[in-house]
């Protein structure tokens, strides 16, 4: 079985997951990198962004390159990721060769920060579509999709895993009392802001933190898969967090977090709950901040507290078929029922 996957190829992106998950069951399959899509001058990348709202300056380029890779390679599918650059009537050219064409919508294209009207007339043009929140499963069947599948996130073994810190300065400098994994979206900065009104240590990875004055001195940077296995090793506490703009039940890092031994305390949601379980079976869960604040000093004087919980998310995550490679078999097993 042959598949072409147009995603991201960096290591910590999902692209790169089902690139891994894909060779790991011994299938044939090409990563063709979305990336290029985007590949503009400075002030052209600005200019799609803003004035031609994020549409992707070289789409068609980068569309053409994928038909041709379908042509030469014939793939049995085009596994795409997020919002795929690839215009429409290239998605029906694929399809005239026989390729099925399939869709994991990591973003939510309803989430006014991400308004891609292009990207709305492509899906459509996909035999199927999966989603990791069930929030927009009738936005896509009322936008007359095909194939419409709820399929959660999931942690790929070889970039998420328990891994200590080498040495005692690696240890010094990766420590925290809490922290968090993402970016630094807007509406999460009133929760970490909170948080900055204690005398915790809090540790920020990802984007865009040290653009918000509340949130600029915890910022700590963008992290290697590994590297972020150790900051969550010597972390007492990790935040779970959803994008509340793309309506998540669940994050990437609801899996990853757990794969890599954390302590977690979970924004609470119905999915999170059918995931991790119940409050106190493997985490903790607040539904404001200041159940949050409570929760964190109550989980600071719990040690073995922690430890327990930290032992029971990961073996449930671990158990419980949630790699990459067991999403691509629940995409197959649900292809082969329609």
């Amino acid at each position: 079985m042959k598949i072409l996957i147009v995603g991201n190829p960096d290591p910590n992106h999902i692209g790169r997951h089902f690139y891994s998950a894909a060779k790991e069951i011994n299938l044939d399959v090409l990563l063709s990198d979305s990336s290029k899509a985007y590949s503009a001058s400075w002030f052209m990348a600005k200019f799609y962004w803003w004035v031609r709202k994020r549409y992707p300056p070289l789409l068609k380029k980068y569309s053409q390159e994928v038909l041709n890779l379908c042509q030469e390679y014939q793939p049995h599918f085009l596994l795409s990721t997020g919002i795929a650059p690839i215009q429409h009537s290239v998605l029906e050219e694929i399809g005239k060769l026989n390729i099925k064409k399939i869709n994991y919508l990591t973003d939510n294209p309803w989430n006014p920060a991400l308004e891609d009207r292009w990207f709305k007339k492509s899906l459509c043009f996909y035999d199927y579509v999966f989603s990791p929140r069930k929030s927009n499963l009738d936005d896509l069947n009322k936008l007359s999709c095909k194939g419409v599948c709820y399929l959660p996130f999931a942690y790929a073994p070889e970039a998420h895993f328990i891994q200590f810190p080498e040495n005692d300065l690696e240890r010094k400098k990766l420590s925290s009392d809490v922290m968090f994994a993402g970016g630094g979206d807007a509406d999460r900065i009133k929760i970490i802001k909170a948080l900055t009104k204690t005398d915790l240590n809090i540790a920020l990875y990802g984007g865009y933190w040290n653009r918000f004055s509340e949130t600029k001195a915890y910022a700590r940077g963008i992290l290697e898969p590994v590297m972020l296995c150790k900051a969550v090793s010597v972390s007492k506490i990790v935040l779970c967090l959803v994008r509340r703009g793309n309506r998540d039940g669940h994050t990437m890092r609801t899996f990853e977090a757990a794969a890599m031994g954390a302590c977690m305390l979970v924004e609470d949601t119905l999915e999170h709950r059918e995931i991790l379980g119940e409050e106190g079976e493997s985490v903790l869960y607040f539904n404001n901040n200041q159940e949050m604040l409570e929760k964190i000093n109550w989980l600071l004087m719990h040690d073995d507290e922690r430890k327990r919980l930290s032992e029971t998310v990961h073996e449930r995550i671990m158990q419980g078929k949630h790699t990459y490679r067991d999403r691509l078999a629940q995409m197959f097993t649900f292809m082969s029922q329609e």
